[in-house]
């Protein structure tokens, strides 16, 4: 695992992030505006790690993250109210569906050899079947005009500690993000992450010294379409209503993408500091009212520039940057030598 900071560095940065996160609310303590602009951050950076396993480690492009986190929403909502049962009993399996057809996806693409470029179109046109379902299919889903999302009661746990909901299911998904971090930490720095980088440096390469190609690829899809399936529930709830128009390409896809590249591929931090990136950016636009008529266009600006002189990503620059200033070379720890910028540095 050259090139990499160690588990231990990796494992230290993640508990920065959450110790960051659990403070951001105090200085807009009570605002449920700012808390919900928090906690949608924080599902942003939760759909690009999904992301950043799949697409990232092994370069399966899945262009249906809105669709699968629908499919969870949807799943997890319906099923409730079906089985007369809390949400919390139907998540898990709403979930698994969304690991299942990651799975199946990832398993047919790898069998059939299909390119980053041939599994982004299947699962484009996955995303427009599941968009066409979710409006078309009104009889189950209400259509194009949804329904509430109430699930998750948090009114107890709010109630005993005196804060709104909203903080409430701000923390819950922060320590999400965390788990999920520390997740994904653990699979790139085991024998998948190793297959996962034989893989996608060459293919035939790694079959050649015995890795089984299709095994890691659909676990990679599985494990990814899953979180993504999970995190689509909390979607659905932080905005307290559930709209086909809220997982559509335009609505998630992209931007979760653009999250994931700007933060940088296959780096711990890269969709936290992506998504903070993002998110920071149109809220200025959004509150900048001289410049509402030119906010598409200037948010396409600022994303040219990043792309351009953070081609690599903005933790992997920042850190290269450093690396030549001499900073990261005292603190890297026992010999992890190699230059970062090869294979992925974190």
């Amino acid at each position: 695992m050259s090139g990499r900071p160690s588990f231990g560095t990796e494992a230290r940065n993640v508990l920065l992030v959450a110790a960051v996160f659990a403070l951001a609310p105090l200085p807009v303590l009570g605002s449920s505006y700012y808390e919900s602009v928090l906690a949608h951050l924080v599902l942003i950076a939760l759909l690009a790690v999904a992301l950043n396993i799949v697409f990232g480690h092994t370069d399966q492009l899945f262009l249906f993250v809105g669709g699968l986190a629908g499919l969870g929403a949807y799943g997890t909502g319906l099923a409730a109210d079906a089985l007369g049962v809390s949400a919390w009993l139907t998540l898990l399996p709403a979930a698994l569906l969304c690991g299942l057809v990651g799975l199946a996806v990832s398993w047919v693409a790898a069998k059939r050899n299909f390119t980053v470029v041939l599994i982004s179109i299947l699962t484009l046109n996955l995303q427009l079947v599941f968009t066409e379902v979710f409006v078309g299919a009104r009889d189950i889903t209400g259509g194009s005009t949804g329904f509430p999302f109430e699930y998750f009661s948090l009114d107890v746990v709010a109630d005993a500690v005196g804060v709104g909901e909203k903080l409430v299911l701000y923390y819950l998904v922060v320590v999400l993000l965390v788990v999920t971090l520390f997740v994904y930490l653990s699979l790139v720095h085991s024998k998948y992450g190793v297959a996962f980088d034989a893989i996608r440096e060459d293919e035939v390469a790694a079959e050649s010294i015995g890795i089984d190609v299709v095994r890691y690829k659909t676990i990679a899809g599985f494990v990814g379409a899953f979180l993504i399936g999970l995190i689509g529930a909390f979607f659905a709830r932080e905005s307290a209503y559930i709209l086909p128009g809220s997982f559509t390409f335009l609505a998630v896809d992209v931007i979760v993408l653009i999250v994931l590249v700007v933060g940088g591929l296959r780096t711990t931090l890269g969709p936290v500091v992506g998504a903070t990136i993002v998110v920071v950016i149109e809220e200025f636009l959004s509150s900048a009212q001289s410049l509402q008529s030119w906010r598409t266009a200037i948010f396409g600006a600022l994303l040219i520039v990043l792309f351009l002189y953070f081609r690599r990503g903005v933790v992997r620059s920042v850190r290269e940057t450093l690396d030549t200033l001499g900073v990261m070379d005292r603190k890297r720890e026992g010999g992890s030598g190699g230059d970062p910028a090869t294979d992925g540095g974190r």
